[in-house]
């Protein structure tokens, strides 16, 4: 799971402008200022690192970092890598 960790702190702070300082694991995505869109937007971008799903529903931005970090992991056969070696700051 620590790695899935650190991969969202490095795309909060990539790709959302998210200070990296600011990412605890008791910080939720509304902490973290994502809005609902922002939201959809890193659950796609795991999905497409990860290859896994994440409910997007109006709930979500109540999610901490640490959530996120065991729903993903959870989803994963091991504590792999990505599916993709990209940066999560590249712009699709």
């Amino acid at each position: 799971m620590e790695a899935v960790s650190q991969y969202l702190v490095t795309l909060l702070a990539d790709k959302f402008d998210v200070d990296p300082d600011a990412v605890k694991p008791g910080s939720t995505l509304a902490e973290l200022e994502l809005d609902s869109l922002a939201v959809v937007e890193l659950f796609v971008t795991v999905r497409e690192q990860w290859g896994v799903e994440l409910d997007d529903s109006d709930s979500a931005a109540d999610l901490t970092v640490e959530d996120v970090a065991r729903l993903v992991a959870d989803q994963l056969p091991d504590d792999s890598g990505p599916v993709e070696a990209t940066d999560p700051g590249t712009p699709r």
